[in-house]
Order: C-alpha cells, then structure tokens, then sequence
C-alpha cells in the first residue's frame, strides 16, 4: 500500500513538474514610452574642410631657383619673400642660329637704310610741292591761272606731307626691327656675373604655407608652381551629396560639423552647386553628387587644429519640426505593407500598425495608431508574436 501511495506521488510530481518546464513564461523585453518631442530630418555625409582662398604661388621668371626655405604650416605675411629665383642668362648660339642671326640684323640695316631714303624722296617732294603751290597762287592772285589749279597744287602739298610722315613711320619700325635682330644676338658670358640677383617670390597675402611643390634647388620656368599659401581661418566645409538630398537643401539650413577629432561645431548652407557629376560609390554604383559648402559659425579659436583636407562628417538639417509624437527606429518592423509595432498592454504584446510622417536616424513622427504614454518594444525578437506575455523590469523615455 505505501509502496503504491509513493508511485502516485512520483507520478504527480513528475506531471506537476512537465507542466511547469511546458507552461509559457513571459518574455523579457526591452521597452519604450511614447513620448512627445523635437525632430530634425538631416542628410548626413562625410565632407572634407578646405580654406576658401587658396593661392597658388608660381615662378615669374625662368632661372634657378634657391632652396626654398619655407615648409608647410609655416606662417607668411603680406609681401614676405618665400622664394628667389636667380634669372637665367641669355642662352648661347649655336653657328647655324648665329649666322641667322647675323643676316637678319644685314637684312634690317638695310631696311632702316631704304627707309631713311624714302624719307629723304618725301620730303624732297614735299619741298617741290610747297614751292610749287606758292607760285601757283601768285599766278592766281594775277589771274593768270584758275583757281582749280592752285587748289589742285594745295592737295599735292597735303600728299606730299602725309607721305613724309608715313616714311617716318616706316622708318621707325625698321630702327625697332634692327634693334630686334641686334638683340637675338646677345649671349650669356660668366662676366655677367647677375649682379642684379635675385627675382623675389612673395606672398599675396598674410596666412600660412599649406604646400611645398618644388623645395630643392633647381631649374625652373615662368609659371612653375612653388607653394600653395591660404588663410587657416577662412575655413568652409565641402560636402558631396546626392542629387536628391541635395534638392532638400535650403540656403542657410543649419547644419553640425562631427567626426574631425573635436567638439561638433555648428555651421551653415552657404551655396549649393548647382551642377552635378557622376562618381561611383565603394559599391561600384554610379551616383549623381553635388557640392555643398558650409561655413562654419564658431570662432576659429574652437577649431584651430582643423587644416585644409581634413576629413569631417556632416549633418545638414532638412527639416525641423517641435512637439511631435515619436517612436523610436528601434521600435519600428514592416508588416505586410505597413509600418507596425508591438504595443505593450496588459503584460502582453500587440501588434500595432501605425502612420509615420518624419524620420531620422533615432525616431521616427507618428501620425496615428499610439498615443502619448503608450509602451512599445524595442529591438523585437522573432519570437515576440501578437498576444504573446513579456516582461520588462523598467522603462527606458525615448
């Protein structure tokens, strides 16, 4: 008898104990409450800080030009020399270009020779006109000639000085072509010595040498660039959007400046290109971008150790509404075609479709479907199911 009362006992507690391991517990959750707030929709991209006015200083002579003794980040002034050029002397002639050279300047003496006796002939002629026109008209006070004559022999004498002054011309011009010919015949000799040594290079404005293209002594020609020099504190920020953020972009849209090694800073729209160009994204896609640039509106005491080309991530706010209903991201699934969550209610979860309006990277606005003081899971699991218990031991506030 008692051997049998113990085997319904162990019966008993064997069934008490597969109902107890089989009964559904609740799920412990994360959760959060519905709560009303601010939104800011942004674009965010990364960007690259870049001074504004960049110049570019480049050789004004051709020469050789003397270690540059400026390295970046060193500061410049006004008109400070950051280089110096010693001019190249007069190149030496071979045979062939100087025997050239020889009969050109030949061939211009006797140009300026031919010129100067044409304008002998015009003014010998300019002298016979006049000479002739004053008889003319001391026939033609007598009446012996008519008057078609002596104006006639005024018109000579105006011919006759045009023609010595355009012979004058000429012969300048052929003086100018000697002196041409003369010159291409000059060459350089170790007596020159430049003993007006040397072309300076200097600076355009007060800033700071952001590059060094060419330090070493060296050859140079007209228009080789040296150095770029730029003002660190005229700083703005250049970010490539796409085509379609981009159009959501207003002028003056407030935007914060991360991500460079210090405190966000906050900045603003100052133009959007108007033009676009296709690059392709890490992921081989082909994107249209544009270029939007900042300006930065803290002190430049808060970002000194921003340079030119550093690398920046930025927020530009597209759209800023105040007072709305949010959910968190985190919240959020598909269901079908619609946006849902799971309400908690009761100690159990429901499924909920809701509206969303507005969203950024955090929340989301919600338009219909919970009200304030609502409580909804985040990060669901695949085993949250409608109707399901949960348990959650606190609230999180959005």
């Amino acid at each position: 008898m008692v051997g049998r009362i113990v085997s319904i006992f162990v019966v008993v507690v064997l069934l008490a104990g597969a109902a107890w391991a089989l009964w559904p517990r609740p799920l412990a959750v994360e959760v959060a409450t519905i709560a009303r707030g601010d939104l800011a929709v942004t674009v965010e991209e990364e960007g690259v800080s870049r001074i504004r006015e960049v110049f570019q200083v480049t050789a004004p002579v051709a020469g050789r030009l003397v270690r540059v003794v400026m390295h970046p980040g060193d500061a410049v002034s006004v008109d400070q020399t950051v280089a110096t050029i010693e001019p190249s002397p007069p190149g030496l002639l071979d045979e062939r270009s100087r025997l050239i050279g020889q009969a050109a300047v030949q061939a211009a003496e006797a140009a300026v020779k031919l010129a100067e006796a044409t304008l002998i002939q015009a003014e010998a002629q300019t002298s016979y006109a006049e000479s002739e026109a004053r008889r003319k008209s001391a026939l033609a006070e007598r009446g012996l000639v008519s008057t078609q004559v002596e104006e006639q022999s005024a018109l000579e004498v105006a011919t006759a000085q045009r023609n010595v002054d355009v012979a004058r011309a000429g012969l300048a011009m052929r003086q100018q072509d000697l002196a041409s010919a003369r010159a291409a015949l000059i060459e350089g000799s170790d007596s020159s010595g430049l003993s007006e040594c040397c072309a300076t290079v200097r600076s355009p404005i007060a800033g700071q040498v952001l590059a060094v293209f060419t330090e070493s002594e060296q050859a140079v020609q007209p228009g080789t660039p040296l150095m770029d020099i730029g003002d660190p504190t005229n700083m703005a920020i250049a970010v490539d959007v796409l085509s379609t953020d981009a159009v959501r972009i207003m002028p003056d849209a407030p935007a914060t400046i991360e991500g460079w090694g210090g405190d966000p800073l906050g900045a603003v729209v100052s133009r959007i290109n108007p033009t676009a160009s296709t690059k392709v994204s890490a992921l081989g896609i082909e994107e249209q971008r544009t270029e939007v640039v900042l300006t930065l509106l803290d002190p430049p005491d808060q970002w000194t150790r921003l340079g030119h080309g550093f690398r920046v991530v930025a927020r530009v706010v597209v759209w800023h509404g105040t007072d709305r209903l949010l959910v968190p991201i985190s919240a959020l699934f598909r269901d079908g075609d619609q946006w849902s969550v799971f309400k908690v209610a009761d100690g159990r979860a429901n499924l909920t479709s809701i509206g969303l309006d507005h969203r950024d990277s955090t929340f989301a606005e919600v338009v219909s479907g919970i009200e304030p003081g609502d409580v909804v899971i985040i990060h669901p699991s695949d085993t949250i199911t409608d109707g399901v218990t949960v348990t959650f031991p606190e609230l999180s506030a959005p």
